[in-house]
């Protein structure tokens, strides 16, 4: 269901291409596949004009980890670039002051994360909950197993029928998969305002006895509200209606051993008739990556697919005020801007405050760019996802 509609949106604007089921290729020599799924376009009559983010309140440094594992502060640091990260724990809360002034403890977990990011969103756009007929939810992690989007829809006061919300899935790429999808709903008419979320916990699933994993991730959310523009709006001068001016997405399942989350069920037997029958009581892998693999994939796709999101959008790398990377490692955004020919100047990055997370990174670091200043109102930001899938992608922003 979550394909269906992202892929019916897809369909829906007609400066998209979407190829799917294309025949046997080989994308690399690694991941050999048969199923090459990709979609690119151009300019979206969409404007991104609020964003926020939140983060759970404790906070695991490098120092920490010195406990736990044969490591150090600086041999992370050196590595990887983060210095500490936000964790949601067992039953945390977090103080909640309410419009009496009065603050209480409220329970934590990535759906209120997910809320409070809304929420800051949706003040910064000037919009209403009214207003907002689309929410999507990139998690790969959510809180109900059916999706968090139409629970949080209805917290920040969307009435029940004024919206469509549904959970994304895409990893670490979700974020970027997410805003794109909304864009083609509010492009081909289907809504006017949107609002996209990226919150994942991936600190649940990681496996804390493995070093050199579970230094990486960190858990949080952020959100965006996008507005349907027009071209003919009335804009002036580079304020021309359009807040996409292009993307280019890509997925290879022939690469999803190299980094995943496995379903692991437990046998459970129930006495029906005869010898019964061995059902399973669900659950989940600890999450597994190759992080030589993972990383040669990051550095080799994602300056190709940014460099494809700029020949859509008809610009080129000097056209570009920053550039925003899922924060995964510090080394990849450096290799990355290297080869796009970018200074680490233009490199939006949080890292180090709080690791990898997943489908929030892009929001949470956009978020405390736009809120120091660091972004400007028609600010021309490049940004790539990339990950679990294996799924990668990019788009290029006209911030306001």
């Amino acid at each position: 269901m979550r394909f269906l509609l992202a892929a019916i949106a897809l369909l829906g604007s007609s400066n998209s291409v979407i190829t799917a089921f294309a025949p046997p290729t080989t994308i690399n020599q690694q991941h050999p596949i048969t199923t090459a799924l990709a979609a690119k376009g151009g300019k979206l009559s969409v404007r991104p004009i609020g964003i926020g983010s939140c983060a759970p309140s404790t906070v695991i440094t490098n120092s920490d980890l010195e406990s736990v594992h044969d490591t150090s502060d600086e041999w992370i640091r050196t590595r990887t670039g983060i210095e500490q990260r936000r964790v949601l724990v067992h039953e945390g809360t977090r103080p909640i002051v309410g419009s009496d002034g009065e603050t209480t403890e409220s329970p934590e977990t990535l759906r209120t994360l997910g809320i409070e990011a809304a929420k800051q969103a949706l003040e910064m756009s000037g919009k209403s909950p009214a207003d907002i007929d689309l929410v999507i939810c990139a998690t790969s992690s959510p809180d109900d197993l059916f999706g968090d989007a139409p629970s949080i829809a209805s917290a920040i006061g969307i009435e029940a029928g004024q919206c469509v919300a549904f959970d994304l899935t895409a990893a670490c790429s979700g974020f970027l998969f997410g805003i794109v999808t909304a864009s083609q709903f509010l492009t081909n008419g289907a809504s006017q305002n949107a609002l996209v979320l990226g919150a994942d916990a991936l600190t649940r699933w990681v496996d804390w006895d493995d070093r050199n994993s579970c230094i990486l991730f960190g858990d949080g959310a952020g959100a965006m509200v996008l507005t349907r523009s027009d071209e003919n709006e009335g804009l002036s001068g580079s304020e021309d209606g359009f807040g996409i001016l292009g993307y280019a997405m890509h997925s290879n399942g022939g690469g999803y051993k190299d980094l995943n989350c496995i379903y692991k069920g437990e046998p459970k037997k129930i006495a029906t008739p005869g010898e019964g029958t061995v059902l399973e009581d669900g659950s989940y892998d600890s999450m597994g990556m190759n992080g030589r693999k993972v990383y040669s994939f990051a550095t080799r796709e994602v300056p190709t697919v940014l460099e494809e999101a700029l020949e859509q959008a008809g610009i080129n790398v000097d056209d570009v005020d920053h550039l925003l990377l899922h924060q995964a490692n510090i080394r990849i955004m450096e290799t990355v801007a290297s080869r796009l020919g970018m200074p680490m100047e233009k490199v939006i990055t949080n890292l180090y405050k709080y690791g990898n997370t997943s489908a929030a990174s892009i929001p949470l670091a956009l978020d405390e760019a736009v809120r120091s200043g660091q972004v400007k109102k028609g600010d021309v930001i490049a940004c790539a996802g990339f990950g679990a899938g294996l799924s990668w992608g990019a788009a290029i922003l006209k911030w306001g």
